[in-house]
């Protein structure tokens, strides 16, 4: 038997009425919540969300929790941050805290706030909150592995220096600003600044706010997410006399190079020394070269004739004589 037309309609519209109802009751809940809440939300964007695969519950509890507060936000622009990555919920309380506190905080700017911030230790509702309640910062930092910022005044003292700085957060110049490090570094490099200038170590101790003047004078605060609002001198030590071991340190190399060069002097010495010795040899060498050649010229006058027998007997008779004289005063002295 061949369905009818009248059949084939009926399931039809029986199939479009379990899809309606499917989706009336998934999405009756949230949109009977929101219209509750004077947030509507139409069923049309409901089904876009679902379909999107984005949760559209917590989406439409962060726009009532918008409403309630009196924050006009419409749910496209929540679910655009959503797929951006961002925090729905936090980044409506922290727009909720800031209007409550008095502080100019739109949408866009805690959206881009709280992305800033994705990945890091910070979020955007402790930024809205540091604006409100200012934080103190320890310089040097704890995890930095020093106690104290040290510097030398120009009488050779180390002074050693642990500061707090007070910072409250420039929500518009959050977004590209440099965060505490940069504070830190700042402000440690302004004390060592300071007191490098000092004429001696007991001005730091006895006005130690003159650091913390001058330093906040130089607006370190620039270009960064934070403002300051005070530089506290925590601690004030006396540390070694770095002037003194400077010039302990240049006596001794001075004295290293003294001896170094009295060291080279002696060699030189002992050198020349080597080469007289050597000079001498050489010349005792040349006077008993030239005694060898003695009794070869007398040969040689032999044979020519320039000298008799009795003329060598002669000089061996003087020759004897006078090494007679030599021993007889020899004898005597």
């Amino acid at each position: 038997m061949q369905p009818t037309i009248a059949t084939i309609l009926l399931v039809i519209l029986g199939i479009v009425g379990l899809v309606i109802i499917f989706v009336v009751f998934s999405f009756f809940s949230v949109w009977l919540r929101a219209w509750l809440a004077g947030a509507y939300v139409g069923f049309s964007d409901l089904i876009a969300m679902r379909l999107r695969q984005v949760p559209y519950g917590p989406i439409v509890d962060s726009r009532i929790t918008a409403k309630k507060a009196g924050i006009e936000i419409d749910i496209n622009e929540i679910e655009a941050h959503f797929l951006a990555g961002g925090n729905v919920l936090p980044t409506i309380q922290a727009l909720i805290a800031a209007r409550k506190a008095g502080i100019e905080l739109d949408w866009d700017r805690a959206c881009a706030i709280d992305l800033a911030t994705k990945g890091s230790e910070k979020s955007v509702v402790e930024a809205v909150r540091t604006s409100v309640d200012p934080k103190v910062i320890d310089c040097p930092a704890a995890n930095s592995g020093r106690s104290t910022i040290d510097g030398v005044s120009k009488d050779g003292i180390q002074v050693k220096v642990r500061a707090r700085v007070t910072v409250r957060t420039n929500l518009d110049r959050f977004v590209g600003g440099a965060k505490e490090d940069t504070i830190i570094a700042r402000v440690g490099e302004g004390i060592v600044t300071t007191i490098g200038s000092a004429e001696t170590y007991k001005v730091v101790l006895e006005s130690p706010d003159s650091i913390s003047k001058v330093v906040l004078a130089r607006g370190l605060d620039v270009g960064t997410a934070f403002e300051i609002l005070s530089i506290d001198i925590a601690d004030v030590d006396v540390g070694e006399n770095v002037g003194a071991q400077l010039q302990e340190a240049q006596a001794e190399a001075n004295k290293n190079m003294a001896q170094a060069e009295a060291e080279i002097r002696r060699a030189a010495a002992v050198a020349l020394e080597q080469e007289m010795i050597a000079r001498v040899a050489e010349m005792k060498a040349k006077v008993v070269e030239a005694e060898a050649q003695v009794p070869l010229a007398l040969a040689e006058a032999f044979r020519s004739g320039n000298l008799g027998v009795m003329d060598y007997y002669r000089m061996e008779n003087i020759k004897s004589d006078t090494t007679m004289r030599d021993s007889i005063s020899k004898s005597e002295d």
